[in-house]
């Protein structure tokens, strides 16, 4: 048994469809998203949290010994579960031991079958002894973004057949269906004001109310508890007939064992959370709990959760399926979690699009993995779309200007990756040309210009303007934006990490020699934490250390001073291109920067990176704890580094496309 992990630490567990379930070692759940059921009716959109969470407890007799936790309003902890675990396992599963101070134990462990939106849960007594499990399921059957109060509408009917009883809250929201050695007894209640306190700290609604059915008891002197929950959907599972709900979980138990047990490391398996099915495809979540796939956040996660672990056909899938949404040379940022009309909002989802596909088929034919004839095509139609889109002029300004450089941004349009927007106010509109966007566009035209020869003039121009208009002898360093607010000759200065990408992080950074080495050391100097690099310099106008407060304050604050691990990836590859990529760099760069990451891994999103993190010491985990790009730059660099140290000769050029 591992040691204990802080309580407030999270779990994830994904079935690989969109849905879902996440908590806290304790058991407290702290956030509204935190469940132990949440599907996708339209993976990975569509969701509904369904099972929130177990009211659970242990009787021997007339004493009661309660094994989970719950906050409400005023901060009344009650029961206290959490100070009875004395171990937590997060591999292959979560799984928590809880003492009964009589020197027995019971053991909860729980997953969620992968291909099926089914949460598994079982219990067993360690040391003897007779005893009985009292479980009670906490529904609500709401948009995870939502909060449930007490109404007249939730029905509470329940039908049984055998070992099975089914749920249906409301009309239009999947069903729960439950398969359990237990003996249901049906008694509704409500149980009232539950509260949130990650919620709260972020400004937000935390209170909620939630519906109980009824109550499970099972004998746990007879042998272990098995209680399976099933959406809609998924309910074959749990039909009775198949199998007892014993049976049932041994199958589910040794399939995902032997499922997981082919992941080469943890965090390779922890990289196949993010991997859900869209339509008949593949495409990749930006993050749990609260985001669906967002493509400017698969594309980079791409080639860390797919590339850097050998999963060719999940990368081939998931670029293929995002292959038909080019829109005037645009790729969409993000589905709605409502409705599939694709938001167009991002100037860099496409070029990270284009850059995903040189590194998959470029790590294909390293591999030898053969690549169809019509998925090269396709895959070659979608980069020449969106080359010819951003040549002619696409949406919100987006356009090759006269010196080759692309020049995006309309006012009241965020179309970077720094895209906080509160109502009407941009916070980093960085409207003209920025930085890492003509780093993007210089390896997508050189990329493209395997397919088409007329972008190689265009790559030509575009390259010398780069070298030309982009240094800041002044501070040593990039320009964040040149032509800035599209005025000719106005440039921003702010000392921001997004120079970074030119220098590293893509297959050909445009800037060498001693320009590199002083842009590495000035970001390392002024934006390097333990988690990553800062978003703006300390003393740069508007610098935020803190990310916290209600929305406004956070989202005034995400890209102004807030730490992203998901820079680490392009801080460490274009560290070792100035330093020299040998063994002993090599491992000065693990101790140095992946070192504090892999600790990290045991403090927030147990096995994840988080989203972001405060910019100053102790530098607190913030955002969502289980970030797709985050992990997967994790999970690319440190494949870079294991690999053979490259050679000092220019890299090759782009892989046909």
């Amino acid at each position: 048994m591992t040691g204990l992990p802080p309580l407030a630490a999270e779990w994830l567990e994904s079935d690989g469809l969109g849905g879902f379930a996440s908590g806290t070692v304790g058991g407290e759940r702290t956030r509204r998203y935190h469940a132990l059921l949440l599907a996708a009716t339209t993976p990975p959109t569509g969701r509904f949290v369904l099972v929130n969470g177990l009211e659970t407890s242990f009787h021997d007799g007339e004493a009661g010994v309660a094994l989970s936790t719950q906050r409400y309003t005023g901060d009344v902890v009650h029961p206290d579960g959490a100070t009875r675990v004395v171990g937590f396992e997060r591999e292959p599963w979560p799984c928590w031991h809880f003492s009964l101070g009589d020197g027995r134990r019971v053991v909860q462990e729980l997953f969620v079958a992968h291909g099926a939106a089914v949460a598994v849960l079982a219990w067993r007594l360690e040391g003897g002894g007779v005893g009985t499990l009292r479980v009670r399921p906490l529904l609500s059957g709401r948009d995870p973004h939502a909060l449930m109060r007490e109404n007249p509408v939730f029905r509470f009917d329940a039908a049984l057949e055998g070992e099975r009883v089914s749920w249906t809250p409301y009309p239009g929201v999947p069903g729960v269906h439950a398969l359990s050695n237990g003996r249901y007894r049906h008694e509704p209640e409500w149980y009232r004001r539950f509260l949130y306190t990650e919620e709260r700290a972020r400004g937000l609604d935390c209170e909620e109310d939630l519906a109980t059915p009824g109550c499970f008891e099972f004998d746990l002197g007879r042998g272990e508890a098995v209680l399976l929950l099933a959406a809609e959907g998924s309910e074959d599972t749990v039909r009775p007939g198949r199998a007892s709900a014993q049976a049932v979980l041994g199958l589910l138990r040794d399939s995902e064992r032997r499922r997981r047990q082919r992941f080469a490391t943890p965090l390779e398996r922890a990289a196949d959370a993010y991997l859900v099915r869209r339509g008949g495809g593949r495409s990749i979540v930006a993050g749990y709990p609260w985001f669906a796939d967002w493509g400017r956040d698969g594309f980079v996660a791409l080639r860390g959760l797919c590339l850097a672990s050998g999963r060719l056909d999940a990368a081939r899938d998931v670029l293929l399926e995002w292959s038909t949404s080019v829109s005037e040379g645009m790729l969409p940022n993000r589905f709605p979690d409502a409705g599939d009309r694709p938001e167009y909002n991002s100037v860099d989802a496409s070029l990270w699009y284009v850059v995903a596909v040189h590194d998959f088929l470029a790590t294909a034919a390293r591999d030898r993995r053969h690549v169809s004839d019509p998925d090269r095509q396709a895959l070659g139609r979608a980069v020449l779309a969106i080359l010819d889109g951003y040549s002619r002029g696409t949406r919100y300004g987006i356009r090759a200007d006269a010196d080759g450089l692309l020049a995006a941004g309309v006012p009241g349009v965020q179309l970077t990756w720094m895209d906080a927007k509160v109502g009407d106010w941009v916070v980093t509109p960085r409207i003209g040309k920025p930085v890492e966007v003509q780093a993007l566009w210089l390896n997508a035209l050189r990329i493209g210009s395997t397919l088409d020869d007329r972008y190689g003039e265009l790559l030509a121009r575009a390259s010398a303007a780069f070298e030309s208009r982009f240094w800041n002898a002044e501070r040593g360093c990039l320009f964040d934006v040149v032509d800035a607010l599209h005025e000719p000759g106005k440039s921003d200065a702010s000392l921001r990490p997004n120079q970074i990408l030119a220098v590293g992080g893509l297959p050909f950074p445009p800037l060498a020699g001693e320009r590199a080495r002083c842009v590495v050391e000035v970001v390392e100097r002024a934006l390097w934490t333990p988690l990553g690099l800062r978003s703006l310099a300390p003393g740069e106008p508007g610098y935020h250390p803190h990310y916290q407060g209600g929305v406004a304050e956070r989202d005034g604050a995400y890209h102004q001073g807030t730490v992203w691990p998901w820079l680490a990836g392009p801080f460490v590859d274009a560290w070792l291109r100035v330093h020299g990529d040998t063994a002993e760099r090599r491992a000065e760069a693990r101790a140095r920067f992946l070192a504090p990451l892999r600790r990290h891994l045991e403090q927030a999103g147990l096995g994840h990176v988080s989203e972001i993190a405060d910019a100053e010491a102790p530098f607190t985990p913030r955002g969502c704890p289980f970030q797709a790009w985050s992990l997967g730059e994790l999970l690319r660099i440190e494949e870079r580094l294991a690999a053979d140290p490259r050679p000092a000769a220019p890299r090759a050029g782009p892989a046909s496309v």
